[in-house]
């Protein structure tokens, strides 16, 4: 009877071990085998691809972007995950927030790099990470006024260096002074710009006016305010004598200014702070951001999971514990870092497992959201795994010692993990 049970247990394990065999077993051996040999496979390289792994810059920087990975990922994303999970059971809508905050883990990887592709376009108008940078920029700093803004060689103004420019002849008070300018995008024109006029002169006063000496369609002429051209609204003009600044002002909508009579013998100068290019965001898909934007992407999809692994955690904690150090008078903080995160920290360590193996396999996302350009910067492992094992330039044998390094890094955190269930187990 024992033999029967034996054999009928051994028909219902053959087909998961013919499985296992096939997709998990034979692979493994056969990339171990493979990594021994040269680019075509048929010459025995010894540890040449093994040395290559740690002499070559492009896979030094994906060991390098792993390692980053390993130790900020899974500890952000646990972090987080804990302190959704405690304040979620002291608000009145804690269901809707977990809900809001697990619904990423629905997303594939795909669909996600793709979000977080756009949402790091350095487009402000497209790019919402921008957007909001630009919106904070511009509310504490001035925006950009007129960049590529200048004037034609037959204006009254010059080049002064640093991208301003200053009057030709020093001005008189009670005469009208014509700062005409050209290379104004109407996309940076104010919208409140109204039609230049002439500056009305006064005794005593400096007087002008700044417009965009363009007529649309043609037919304008230089140094004359055209009925269609318009003010430069918001355009800093100063005055300057001997090097310092006497006198400034802003032009108003329809491009007129008064100076005080102390600009009188000074140059007017349009400084260059009139012409700078507006803020445009931070590059975050560049070389210097590329992997902790990627990074923020997955604590994004990876904190919803965490917060529910460790909110079922949290619902066994015994209350008496933190009701009986409340009592003592202990502050919540201290309840929450002597109590609850040591008994938490169980399953603290599974949530960190899981996303710690997670990470060194992780690949999607940084095919999808880095571009090509700073894709070198954001490599990872995974990824350098499929750049070397497909397309014409392969190298089979390079590819291989890459997933016997990727595998010989998850063997000692799945050790670890299997350790830690068996003590669990024990108790």
């Amino acid at each position: 009877m024992t033999g029967t049970r034996k054999l009928v247990a051994a028909g219902f394990l053959l087909p998961a071990l013919v499985l296992l065999g096939a997709l998990v077993v034979y692979p493994i051996g056969f990339s171990v085998y493979r990594s021994f040999f040269d680019k075509s496979g048929n010459s025995f390289a010894g540890l040449d691809n093994y040395i290559e792994l740690f002499t070559d810059d492009t896979i030094l920087t994906a060991v390098k972007n792993n390692a980053i990975w390993v130790v900020v990922a899974p500890t952000i994303a646990t972090a987080l995950g804990l302190i959704f999970a405690v304040l979620t059971e002291r608000v009145r809508w804690s269901t809707a927030f977990k809900l809001v905050i697990f619904m990423p883990m629905a997303i594939s990887m795909l669909a996600s790099g793709i979000i977080f592709r756009l949402v790091y376009e350095q487009d402000p108008e497209r790019g919402i990470a921008n957007a909001v940078a630009v919106g904070v920029h511009d509310t504490f700093n001035e925006s950009a006024g007129f960049p590529r803004a200048r004037p034609l060689p037959v204006h009254p103004l010059k080049p002064a260096g640093g991208g301003a420019f200053v009057t030709k002849e020093p001005v008189s008070a009670g005469t009208e002074v014509l700062l005409p300018l050209v290379g104004v995008a109407p996309a940076k024109m104010p919208s409140d710009a109204a039609p230049a006029k002439a500056a009305k002169t006064a005794d005593g006063r400096v007087t002008g006016t700044s417009w965009l000496d363009f007529t649309k369609g043609g037919g304008g002429k230089p140094n004359v305010i055209d009925a269609k051209e318009l003010g430069l609204k918001g355009i800093k003009v100063e005055a300057v004598k001997d090097g310092k600044v006497v006198a400034s002002t802003t032009a108003g909508a329809d491009g007129t200014f008064s100076l005080p009579e102390a600009a009188d013998g000074a140059q007017l100068r349009l400084p260059a702070e009139n012409f700078r290019e507006p803020y445009n965001g931070v590059d975050w898909l560049g070389p210097s951001l590329v992997t902790p934007a990627i990074i923020g992407s997955y604590i994004w999809m990876w904190a919803g999971f965490a917060m529910v692994l460790i909110a079922a955690g949290l619902a066994s904690v015994p209350r008496e514990l933190m009701e009986a150090a409340r009592v003592d008078g202990a502050t919540e903080w201290q309840v929450f870092r002597r109590i609850t995160v040591p008994l938490l920290a169980p399953v603290l360590a599974v949530v960190m497992v899981t996303l710690m193996i997670n990470v060194l396999k992780i690949f999607d996302l940084v095919f999808i959201i880095a571009p090509g350009s700073s894709q070198d910067d954001a490599n990872v492992l995974a990824l350098q795994l499929y750049r070397s094992s497909f397309g014409t330039d392969a190298d089979l044998g390079v590819g291989s010692a890459i997933a016997v390094l990727l595998l010989l890094l998850v063997i000692p955190v799945m050790l670890f993990n299997i350790r830690r269930m068996r003590r669990e187990t024990r108790r």
